[in-house]
């Protein structure tokens, strides 16, 4: 290797290096032949000195050219590559390669590949066997592979999400060297394991003995990974790992993205040299924040670069009612103090700011809040405790703290019945000592908390035994009464912990399983106030449903993206907090109200460098194809014969005898250029022919496929730049110039009378419209496009229809009028000559799936509350695209995102019924209906504007109290 990438396959051939000092002293001997002249033997001429005189010797550089010349040939007959294969250990029976094939060596895979691909073909060059064993799944009998069926499952095999199970490939490895005892042993390592997690080289080194060991894993950038991400009170910060095998400083940029993969926000991140732990920062508003599903390293292509985010990352917020009326006299003692620095860490505050107990609770109801405490709150009215059970069953989470009003109160918004008075030391039911935490209910939210040992309680407030108490009990001390009782109440949760907020009863505030217990409880409120107002909370876990498990729905791979589920993934329990595993691969998992998220790494996991000294030197990977260099050197082998011959024929006066001397200087330096030329030629071929590839020319499908308005290289007409000025200086509508005046004049009148009566009855101040050539004009400036359809119309040319169609799907929307309600069959429909043209239009157009205006659409209230679409007919249907199903027992969706269906169909002629004669009047008669029907469609076309322009905003339900009370004022 000589310290270099570079090999060749007969490197005996370079002992002939040697003989160059001897050629040296050849061509350092030997002068050059003398040059003759034939002339007359005059005895004067001898005395004559000679002007020019022959050299004794060679030229040292010209010496020094024909050596580098003779180098060069050995070296090409030696067959030099450049960054050649990894030979394989130098044992005669089988290679077994032993791959790291967890989502370590994921960011780097091709690399590897191309490593054990090299090996493969040194083995086939031998004629060895090659047995595979991948240390990322799981373990099999190892198999004797020929060298194709080897490099075949090197092509099909892929890095695994989860960490690499190295004792298992450590069992297969024995009982492979067992089959084959003469077996060489090639480790491709990732050069990672968990900080704490040694002792696999030792082993390794040991199982391998005296079998011939090749280890594989510098020369490729170490993996990244992301833990521990914590949604804090000022941002969103999440920890990047690194093994630190090189210690290099290192940057780069984390991403955080929603649920359907837009970016929310990007934070960057570095690397000291050393150090093998840094921070990405977020700092954006907690409702954004809340918002992240997804957050991974950009350009790392890794399971453990990307982190899952479900609802337990989101930041509640939490609003805080105390009934005790010491807080304001004693603050540090109080209650909401306990409660404050304990939810601080991890939920937003919202305090009552002292209002009374109902008037805060009402406030925060009012606020849609997903979770409200209330600390010794004994006695709640009627009527706030009516909207308090409503906000609980629409997923609300209702925690409560007891204390001397709640245990004399009646309330019954608590998950257990309770006596009255409590028990306490010294009294009826009291404990001769305090009890100390017994435990917590294994199918509870606290399962994986630990007991403390330290906590000790003087006062509760007791349960009544029911049937249903063991099941909601969360919390237990040492005599088994509850300690913390839950119970589910429709779609939201009540939660009551038996004890004080504050010390007065126990020592639990003080204690940091308070802070984790709280967490707990916390997270398993409504992940929006929107959804816990509306009643359309996610699913809320409880005692009874704590032991239940769920299903995976999407799962990432090793290289970090989504993929299909895998048979072989199980479900997991309801709030599962374990690493990824073969069984439970990362990604989510549930139903999309209740994603659960599992990640490649946990909260506590660092990565650290490998040891691999046990096992002797380590080799670099490959991170690219071998190279053959003999072409390049045998191409500057010929470069540098043409330099000498020229020198040659220079040195010999060659140009003297073919031109005469005074233009000998030009000759040569036009010589010189065009060797030069030749030679720059030659050296730059390799490398164009490297380099082309990379400049291949765009499909002719693509470039078919790509919309006439995305074309840049023609210039524009000047009569299209004043059609482009004139289209984008205000707002305007426009309709399709059929070719017919009659039809095309009613058009330009009615979309001018509905752009009057917008600017009178909106705040939108639209232009004049416009008329539009299909074929010519641009559609991109137009909002919306009025299309009436005649019977004789001609079927459009299909780059017309490609323009048509990249006009809707780039945000615009067309609105068909086949004006032909009046004289279509009811019930039959489709029966008019109108029709049948635009069904040819239609079937050169991507149409989605149409439906008739639902009572619900938005277009019925975007800004006119209607129940039908007329215009000079009210007989036809006015049709939209079709909304996606409704989930049984969900109010109908609407689309997604603000998008608006981007074609209507009507037959009510509308812009016969907007079109205005120059006096003011109608220009058109109307069926029925007079006045109120060319009212009614006036108020159609400014919804259907308005719906253009602002999309569905108003199917949101966040809408309504804001849209209500404006109907009340």
């Amino acid at each position: 290797m000589l310290g270099l990438p570079l090999a060749f396959t007969t490197p005996l051939l370079l002992t002939a290096l040697a003989a160059l000092p001897l050629l040296w002293f050849l061509l350092r001997l030997v002068p050059p032949r003398p040059r003759r002249v034939a002339f007359a033997p005059t005895r004067l001429l001898l005395d004559i000195p000679p002007k020019e005189e022959t050299p004794a010797r060679t030229p040292w550089w010209l010496t020094v050219l024909r050596l580098l010349l003779a180098a060069l040939v050995i070296f090409a007959a030696a067959g030099p590559i450049w960054n050649p294969p990894v030979a394989g250990p130098s044992a005669s029976g089988p290679v077994v390669l032993l791959i790291d094939s967890g989502w370590t060596a994921a960011s780097t895979w091709e690399a590897r590949r191309v490593s054990a691909e090299g090996i493969v073909a040194d083995a086939d060059l031998a004629g060895r066997g090659l047995l595979l064993i991948p240390t990322g799944e799981p373990p099999l009998e190892p198999r004797l592979m020929t060298p194709s069926e080897a490099r075949e499952r090197l092509r099909t095999l892929e890095p695994q999400p989860f960490l690499p199970d190295r004792a298992a490939a450590l069992a297969s490895l024995r009982k492979a060297l067992d089959a084959a005892p003469e077996a060489g042993i090639v480790y491709l390592s990732d050069g990672v394991r968990l900080d704490g997690a040694d002792g696999f080289a030792a082993e390794l080194a040991a199982i391998a003995g005296p079998h011939p060991l090749t280890t594989l894993a510098d020369g490729v950038e170490e993996p990244l990974a992301l833990a521990a991400a914590d949604n804090a009170a000022g941002a969103l910060t999440v920890k990047v790992l690194r093994a630190d095998r090189q210690t290099l400083p290192r940057a780069g940029t984390v991403r955080a993205l929603d649920m359907r993969g837009l970016t929310l926000g990007e934070a960057p991140f570095s690397f000291e040299p050393g150090a093998r732990e840094s921070e990405a920062r977020f700092d954006m508003p907690v409702e954004i924040r809340n918002e992240v599903a997804r957050l991974d390293i950009a350009g790392v292509e890794s399971a453990g670069a990307v982190q899952l985010l479900d609802k337990r990352w989101r930041r509640r917020t939490v609003g805080l009612v105390s009934g005790v009326t010491a807080d304001q006299r004693q603050p540090l003692l109080s209650p909401s103090y306990y409660l404050t620095r304990a939810l601080g860490p991890f939920a937003d505050l919202r305090t009552a700011d002292g209002a009374a107990t109902p008037e805060a609770i009402e406030r925060f109801i009012d606020q849609r809040l997903p979770v409200i405490v209330l600390s010794d709150v004994g006695t709640i009215p009627p009527e706030v405790h009516a909207r308090l059970t409503r906000w609980i069953e629409g997923g609300g989470v209702l925690i409560r703290f007891a204390g001397p009003r709640l245990a004399n109160g009646s309330d019954d918004l608590v998950p257990v019945t309770l006596r009255r008075g409590g028990r306490v030391l010294g009294g009826s039911l009291s404990w001769e000592q305090p009890q100390s935490l017994g435990g917590f209910n294994p199918e509870g939210p606290f399962r994986d908390v630990p007991v403390p040992n330290d906590v000790t309680v003087g006062r509760q407030v007791l349960a009544e035994p029911d049937g249903l108490l063991a099941t909601r009990t969360w919390a237990t001390l040492s005599d088994g009464t509850p300690l913390v009782t839950g119970e589910k109440r429709g779609a939201g949760m009540v939660v009551l912990f038996h004890v004080t907020a504050d010390t007065a009863w126990s020592n639990l505030p003080l204690s940091g399983a308070f802070v984790d217990m709280l967490r707990r409880v916390v997270a398993l409120g409504g992940s929006s106030a929107a959804e816990a107002s509306a009643g359309e909370g996610a699913a809320i876990g409880d005692a009874a449903t704590a032991g239940e498990t769920v299903p995976p729905s999407r799962l990432l791979d090793g290289f970090g993206a989504f993929r299909p589920v895998t048979p072989t993934a199980r479900a997991i329990p309801v709030g599962y907090n374990g690493r990824a595993s073969a069984e439970h691969p990362p990604g989510f998992y549930g139903p999309p109200e209740g994603l659960v998220a599992v990640n490649a790494l946990l909260p506590a996991d660092r990565l650290a460098p490998l040891d691999l000294s046990p096992l002797g030197r380590v080799e670099p990977y490959r991170d690219a194809a071998p190279r053959d260099l003999r072409a390049p050197l045998l191409l500057a082998l010929l470069a540098l014969l043409l330099v000498d011959a020229m020198i040659v024929f220079l040195l010999a006066g060659g140009l003297s005898r073919l031109a005469p001397r005074r233009t000998s200087t030009a000759a040569s330096l036009v010589l010189a250029v065009a060797l030069a030329g030749l030679l720059g030629a030659l050296l730059a071929a390799p490398a164009v022919a490297q380099t082309a590839p990379a400049a291949q020319p765009q499909p002719q499908a693509q470039a078919q496929a790509r919309p006439p308005a995305a074309r840049t290289d023609t210039p524009m007409t000047p009569a299209e730049i004043d059609f482009a000025v004139k289209a984008t200086s205000a707002t305007r509508l426009a309709y399709v110039v059929t070719g017919d005046a009659e039809t095309d004049e009613v058009s330009a009148s009615g979309l001018k009378a509905l752009t009057d009566f917008l600017g009178e009855r909106t705040a939108l101040e639209a232009g004049e419209p416009m008329g539009v050539d299909l074929s010519r004009d641009e559609l991109s400036f137009f909002p919306l496009l009025y299309w009436p359809v005649l019977s004789n119309a001609q079927r459009p040319s299909p780059e017309t229809l490609a323009r048509v169609d990249a006009f809707m799907k780039q945000g615009g929307t067309v609105v068909f009028d086949t004006r032909d309600a009046e004289t279509t069959i009811p019930g039959v429909g489709g029966a008019t000559p109108t029709n049948a043209a635009l069904r040819q239009i239609l079937d050169g157009l991507d149409i989605p799936e149409l439906e008739p205006v639902p009572r619900d659409h938005v277009l019925t209230k975007a800004f006119y509350l209607l129940r039908d679409f007329p215009g000079r007919f009210t007989g036809g249907a006015t049709w939209v695209e079709a909304l996606p199903p409704a989930e049984e027992g969900e109010e109908r969706p609407a689309r997604a995102g603000d998008g608006v269906s981007p074609v209507v169909i009507t037959s009510n002629d509308l812009a016969g019924a907007w079109a205005t004669a120059p006096d003011g009047g109608p220009l058109l008669p109307l069926s029925d209906g007079g006045a109120r029907q060319r009212e009614l469609a006036f108020r159609a076309g400014a919804n259907l504007v308005m719906y253009v322009l602002t999309g569905n905003y108003k199917a949101d339900q966040v809408h309504v109290p804001a849209l209500l009370e404006r109907l009340g004022q």
